[in-house]
């Protein structure tokens, strides 16, 4: 891996594609914040064919899941205030309270990791079952077959470039629980004039996400300023020969505490509560793409070996959860992702 540092000009414009994201986020259909309710009052019913979704509010959502842990209350977190004993830290000589982290070719045996072969049979099954049950929560083993048919096909074009846009849409199959659909949106665009299969790069997002973006540059010049002159991304890979592939997360599982009874999460757990240690959106997110990836790999303008993954913000976290659990993704470009 090579690190390279970024100019300020680029640093800037990875902060203003952060701060576009999470505000496009909070604008999206569905997103908007969640009627609040008291986590105290009684837990909602599900029906009687212990199949429809439960009517969860995110506030009883979390308030099921620390029951289940049995945390009485939550540490507060640091105070604003500078001036208060639990402020804020701003020393950066305190920044990292664990600088100790586990040795990444190191077995629990302190054997050091010698070979390939002991790295993905020994040391990384090991790294990715405690990332799995302490942190991102395990896929089910009953998730759904996904069907992807095609919606539409269309030659249009890319800001000056003439691409072709094909439009799907993966059925997860609710046999199981035919109240709960679960229909994952992807749109693919490769070059018009490609004379063979593209390199492609997947992105979190929608036709529509990518709509609100431009609508908040156009009312915050500020932030639009903070951009550059770039053209947007979406036009480099054109121009670069690449296609990129847009699948939008809020079709595969909602963002929000009272959407896990819904979505692929909740399809797979028949509309009920999770356990502490099921998946939630990261993860749900980063198995919508394995299986857009899926499809992507039988395209015929897609050159299955050449396709990577993107994200900004909260979508860079799901772009890197997604390669680390899907290493058939070629490259990953995070960017402003994070951390918790």
């Amino acid at each position: 891996m090579i690190f390279v540092s970024r100019p300020k000009q680029a640093t800037s414009r990875v902060a203003a594609l952060g701060a576009l994201a999470i505000l496009a986020c909070q604008m999206a259909p569905g997103q908007q914040a969640q009627q609040t309710h008291s986590p105290s009052a009684a837990a909602p019913t599900s029906p009687a064919n212990n199949c429809a979704p439960m009517n969860w509010t995110a506030e009883q959502d979390h308030q099921n899941m620390m029951d289940q842990l049995g945390v009485k209350a939550l540490r507060p977190g640091p105070s604003g205030n500078e001036k208060a004993p639990d402020h804020a830290n701003f020393d950066e000589s305190k920044a990292n309270p664990f600088p100790n982290l586990p040795d990444a070719l190191t077995l629990e045996n302190g054997q050091r990791v010698a070979s390939a072969a002991q790295w993905w049979h020994q040391r990384r099954p090991k790294i990715v079952e405690d990332f799995e049950r302490e942190v991102l929560g395990r896929i089910p083993l009953n998730v759904p077959k996904v069907t992807w048919t095609a919606r539409s096909t269309a030659n249009t074009k890319t800001g000056v470039f003439p691409v072709i846009e094909k439009q799907f849409v993966g059925h997860v199959d609710n046999a199981s629980c035919p109240s709960i659909d679960v229909d994952i949106l992807m749109t693919l665009v490769t070059p018009a004039n490609a004379k063979g299969p593209v390199p492609v790069m997947m992105m979190f997002g929608s036709a529509e996400f990518l709509k609100r973006m431009a609508d908040m540059m156009t009312r915050r010049p500020e932030l639009k300023a903070m951009m550059g002159s770039d053209p947007p991304s979406t036009e480099q890979l054109i121009a670069g020969g690449w296609g990129y592939a847009l699948l939008d997360p809020g079709s595969i599982q909602p963002d929000n505490g009272a959407g896990l009874t819904r979505g692929i999460v909740g399809l797979a757990n028949k509309g009920q509560p999770r356990k502490p240690e099921d998946w939630g959106a990261l993860r749900a997110w980063a198995w919508g793409a394995s299986r857009g990836l899926d499809y992507l790999e039988t395209d015929k303008a897609v050159d299955g070996q050449r396709i990577g993954i993107e994200g900004v913000s909260r979508f860079g976290k799901a772009a890197l959860v997604t390669m680390a659990f899907d290493t058939r993704f070629a490259v990953v470009l995070v960017g402003s992702s994070g951390e918790g």
